[in-house]
């Protein structure tokens, strides 16, 4: 019989009076002393980040806790009014539809950008990269993640302020070039405005911070569940969610009458 592999985590250990996460105990070294964002970093990259990491990583840890009556917040807000009870089922609503339409587009476009430049040290011909991911994306005949935006246009103030920060703090490097490159040959060839959006800016930056695509949407799931917890607080206070299902019904079906 095969011997059974040994199950192992390196994140956290609980003795009867201690609590130690990635080596660190929580009430001597992270209670009152690590923010929220900081222990986000922790938890990811093993280790605390330094004062520029810090900056950067919070700040585009902040862009999607919140963006309105988005879906996800529609969702939380019809769950909780069939399930006060249930706070936590109203969040995991919101966040069930952060996929490659809504704040999940942010790993398809890291996923391109790192394996376009899987060394960012290395040299690169960033036109040339621009060009073959705007084709790729093209062929498939699906959009090109991490540029575009319904509302925010010619520009998404979100991206170049994730932008200016990121330069501040010395993470400006390829990565960052090429999203803006993969816009600006999009916007060549289509002839429409496709700026660098939100998702595009966060999947850049991640990728320079060296987080590995397959977790940044777990950025913006951490952030958009504190957004959605706010939407619940203010559906009890000031509730709209069932206004919202009486106009979709009476419009959806004014047509039977």
């Amino acid at each position: 019989m095969a011997k059974r592999k040994q199950l192992r985590t390196d994140i956290c250990w609980s003795t009867e009076d201690k609590i130690t996460i990635k080596g660190l105990d929580l009430c001597r070294d992270i209670m009152g002393k690590v923010s929220l964002g900081d222990m986000a970093f922790l938890e990811l990259a093993d280790r605390l980040p330094n004062e520029r990491e810090s900056r950067v990583f919070n700040a585009l840890a902040v862009i999607l806790v919140e963006h309105g009556m988005t879906p996800s917040a529609i969702a939380a807000r019809l769950t909780i009014a069939g399930a006060p009870e249930a706070m936590q089922a109203a969040v995991a609503a919101g966040l069930n539809g952060l996929g490659s339409v809504f704040v999940g587009s942010m790993e398809n476009a890291a996923r391109l950008l790192q394996e376009a430049l899987p060394d960012p040290a290395a040299p690169a011909d960033i036109p040339a990269l621009a060009a073959r991911i705007v084709d790729q994306c093209t062929q498939r005949g699906g959009a090109i993640p991490g540029i575009g935006h319904h509302m925010h246009k010619p520009v998404d103030p979100r991206a170049p302020r994730l932008f200016e920060i990121a330069r501040e703090n010395g993470f400006d490097g390829p990565y960052v070039a090429l999203m803006q490159a993969v816009a600006a040959e999009a916007q060549r060839r289509l002839g429409k405005s496709l700026p660098v959006n939100a998702t595009g800016a966060i999947a850049a930056v991640a990728s320079e911070l060296r987080l590995p695509w397959r977790i940044v949407r777990g950025i913006g799931v951490m952030s958009r569940a504190i957004g959605l917890v706010a939407h619940v607080l203010e559906e009890w206070r000031q509730p709209m969610a069932r206004d919202i299902k009486a106009m979709v019904e009476e419009e959806a079906t004014a047509h039977l009458r």
